[in-house]
């Protein structure tokens, strides 16, 4: 008996135990700081601010759940950034046609790494650290290793600092990206069969599904979605940063593994990366109102991965046994 409530309340602990941790974080918060904390305008802020890694991150998702990993999009989203102000910049080309271009561009990097893994077998760490360092290259030979700013007459900056209806855009971003995520990824075949593949390849080849292009559509999915948020990171800053995405990388995979402990046993999910997030985003709120040092946000981000992934192999080592 002792043993069993023992690893009920592991199973429990693991399930519910980000959603308590987040809970508390903003109870905690609130308490310690009334009047900055729990505000209307903050609570606001903490999502527009987080709205991007949201993005970023419901992209890896996808990646994660069909069993693969990305570490090229923090490079990617740097790139995305560059390339959408550079073109509007140096070629005169106009805001719409260059942000096709430029998620049409990330879209070709992300099939990159989708064929290279599924054709030549090499593994996703490999292939995707090797093609985000060329991407960091055709960065810094684009943009000639200096940052590229917009002209006061030009209304691109309005696409991420502007509103409908009181609520910022890029809030609205994130939740139209996460809605289709979702629902591909839990009302569709193609969902199914990106679950399938994440759960047992060979299975789901023998099974008849398409494995190669499921893993490539989920990289070239992932990479969309890093594409997007270094346009509105682009836009948000009102210039091109060289290394403006390239943070996004650690923050989106702490959002991933943390939210695969959220409401379900170690599996990868939107709404699970979307409350990692949220708990992220808190976190680094809470500590700026309190004055903590910019380092501190580094060291809870890395003890923060460490945890979450440690959650996420408990969660699913509890759930198999």
């Amino acid at each position: 008996m002792p043993r069993r409530r023992h690893l009920t309340a592991l199973l429990f602990l693991g399930k519910y135990g980000t959603v308590i941790g987040l809970g508390l974080m903003l109870v905690g918060f609130s308490l310690a700081a009334p009047d900055a904390f729990p505000t209307q305008s903050n609570l606001v802020n903490i999502v527009n601010q987080v709205s991007t890694v949201a993005i970023i991150s419901v992209g890896l998702t996808i990646v994660l759940i069909a069993g693969e990993f990305d570490l090229s999009i923090g490079y990617q989203a740097s790139l995305a950034g560059v390339l959408v102000v550079g073109l509007m910049v140096n070629s005169g080309v106009p805001a719409p046609l260059a942000i096709v271009a430029t998620l049409g561009f990330t879209a070709l990097i992300g099939f990159v790494n989708g064929f290279i893994v599924t054709k030549f077998g090499v593994n996703a760490l490999i292939t995707t650290l090797g093609v985000g360092t060329f991407v960091v290259g055709i960065n810094y030979w684009y943009s000639g290793g200096i940052p590229i700013g917009l002209g006061l007459e030009s209304n691109f900056p309005d696409i991420a600092q502007g509103s409908i209806l009181g609520v910022p855009n890029p809030i609205l971003f994130m939740a139209a990206v996460s809605a289709v995520l979702w629902f591909v990824v839990n009302r569709t075949d193609l969902g199914q069969q990106l679950q399938a593949v994440g759960g047992n390849v060979e299975a789901a080849r023998l099974s008849g599904i398409p494995v190669d292009r499921v893993k490539t559509f989920a990289f070239m999915i992932s990479a969309l979605c890093a594409g997007l948020t270094g346009i509105l990171l682009a836009s948000r800053i009102g210039s091109a940063q060289i290394t403006g995405g390239d943070g996004y990388l650690l923050q989106a995979f702490a959002a991933c593994f943390l939210g695969s402990a959220a409401l379900r046993e170690g599996e990868f999910h939107i709404v699970g990366t979307l409350i990692g997030v949220v708990l992220v985003g808190v976190a680094f709120n809470g500590l700026a109102i309190f004055g903590a040092p910019i380092y501190t946000q580094y060291l809870f981000t890395g003890a923060l991965l460490v945890v979450s992934v440690s959650l996420s192999t408990v969660a699913r080592r509890l759930a198999s046994g």
